[in-house]
């Protein structure tokens, strides 16, 4: 018996996982902006890393936000 991806324990928990990673890394980007005075200037460069030593897992995303 398969379970639905709603009620799935592991799917819910990396839902939760990856809205926090989200939420955190906009306010820490938002935080730093701010700080720099960055807002208005151009693009920012981001790199986001997530690993895990137990799964042997390094996953990394390279983008640019648009500073507006």
């Amino acid at each position: 018996m398969t379970r639905d991806m709603e009620t799935d324990p592991f799917n819910i928990s990396m839902r939760k996982f990856l809205k926090q990673v989200g939420v955190t890394s906009q306010q820490a980007i938002e935080k730093a902006v701010e700080q720099k005075g960055l807002k208005g200037k151009g693009k920012l460069k981001v790199k986001a890393v997530i690993t895990s030593e137990t799964a042997g897992l390094q996953h990394v995303v390279e983008g640019e936000i648009d500073l507006g």
